[in-house]
């Protein structure tokens, strides 16, 4: 071994490879005097519950999905509550997700008496794995929600196709993906119903926020009813006999997360561009690693709510404990996803579901275990998030790549030194999505 240390890895007592400051490189969200100005405007003309800026929202949105009908809401969570219910579902109704999604796009049908029934998830792009929703169809099930998870577009094709051969409804979860593109369709297109969230996060962040979206007028009036009664007045139907109560839930958005709704996603496309520019070179370096970073097929354009990657042991020369802790110890970002599995969560396990989801005496509740969806337990654990860098210089990268590059080729040391290294602790992974 030469006795030249000048790039030794740090974990070995070398210097970092990431000495630039990080903080301004991974930023979000991104906010201008813009911004800052379509806020005060709100508050100078003093509407802070009902205002027109939640109805130009809901139009931008229409816009950019080509869907007839919009609903704003105070987040996503709620949009997705008003999905499930526009839906109609009744107690005991089956409705196929992914458990490896953050846990507003399963728990609020429950609140409707709707059961989730978990599907695996493909490792190509991590969404639904057409196969097994096609396994997990029974005679109750009722519609899927798929997520485009991280920012890749699921596999549409042949989801569309169980989802229509079954005479199922899909409900798209769109909350990572604003400005993503199937096959020239925009996502927030491909559901019967589509939601987005706009929590701080997200690439078009409104604070809190979220949008419902459809293109029949009858989901369109069941989401009012249950959530905006300011609108019921408004329908075009019988329903405005409703208007004094609705259907008990309050779910509209704040005109003040509204008016910065709207500047963010006018720069969204700008934002997602940088984003994209950064995430997409460094994918094609860590490709030569052996990682697996998503990069999409020719008739996708993705976008990165996070940036996620695939740990490939048969091409990696460290177990991933060891790598992650290497590459920490050289100042780079990096540590496991963030989403726990839902149907590993106590909700499930443990039956605290029983206590809201009332089913009819006849129809026994699903068995949530722990050990269920191997391949998407095996899967997730192989996933490794580093940051975004929506703000960052190319500068930065290349030290990330540098450090990369110390780590691979110092392996064997890294290994003979310290053989065995505890896996890192996640960084935040129930932070809300």
């Amino acid at each position: 071994m030469s006795a030249d240390r000048s790039n030794w890895p740090a974990i070995l007592g070398g210097q970092p490879a990431v000495t630039l400051d990080q903080t301004e490189a991974n930023r979000w969200p991104l906010l201008t005097e813009e911004d800052e100005q379509a806020v005060l405007g709100i508050l100078k003309d003093g509407h802070l519950s009902i205002h027109p800026v939640a109805k130009e929202l809901e139009s931008d949105y229409a816009k950019l999905t080509g869907m007839e009908y919009a609903l704003s809401h105070n987040n996503g969570t709620a949009a997705l509550l008003a999905a499930f219910f526009a839906l109609d579902l009744k107690p005991g109704d089956e409705v196929i997700v992914p458990s490896a999604t953050f846990w507003a796009s399963v728990l609020p049908m429950i609140w409707v008496g709707a059961v989730p029934v978990f599907c695996e998830s493909e490792p190509e792009r991590l969404g639904l794995d057409p196969v097994d929703i096609e396994r997990k169809i029974t005679s109750r099930t009722r519609a899927i929600v798929l997520v485009h998870l991280w920012g890749l577009p699921s596999k549409m094709t042949e989801i569309i196709e169980v989802a229509k051969k079954h005479n199922l409804k899909i409900i798209e979860d769109a909350s990572h993906a604003h400005g993503a593109v199937w096959r020239d369709r925009p996502c927030g297109s491909l559901g019967d119903i589509t939601v987005f969230s706009l929590q701080g996060d997200k690439l078009a962040p409104a604070g809190e926020g979220g949008i419902f979206l459809c293109r029949e007028y009858e989901y369109y009036e069941r989401a009012v009813l249950l959530g905006d009664i300011s609108r019921i007045i408004e329908l075009e139907t019988p329903a405005r006999r409703f208007a004094a109560t609705s259907f008990g839930i309050k779910t509209r958005i704040a005109p003040l997360s509204a008016a910065l709704a709207r500047i963010q996603l006018k720069r969204l496309e700008e934002h997602n561009q940088k984003r994209n520019q950064n995430l997409i070179y460094l994918s094609e370096e860590l490709e030569n690693f052996g990682f697996h970073t998503f990069l999409p097929p020719p008739h996708i354009k993705r976008v990165y709510f996070e940036f996620v990657i695939r740990f490939n042991p048969d091409r990696i020369p460290l177990p991933m404990p060891s790598l992650l802790k290497a590459l920490q110890s050289e100042g780079c970002h990096i540590s496991m996803p963030r989403y726990p599995l839902i149907h590993q969560q106590p909700f499930f396990t443990e039956g605290h579901f029983r206590s809201i989801l009332r089913l009819p005496p006849e129809i026994s509740p699903p068995n949530y275990s722990a050990e269920n969806l191997e391949a998407t337990c095996q899967g997730n654990r192989s996933l490794i998030k580093l940051p975004s860098f929506p703000n960052s210089g190319k500068e930065l990268l290349d030290q990330y790549i540098e450090a990369f590059k110390k780590v691979f080729v110092h392996a064997e040391a890294i290994m003979n030194s310290a053989p065995e290294i505890e896996e890192p602790a996640d960084t935040n992974p129930f932070s809300d999505a």
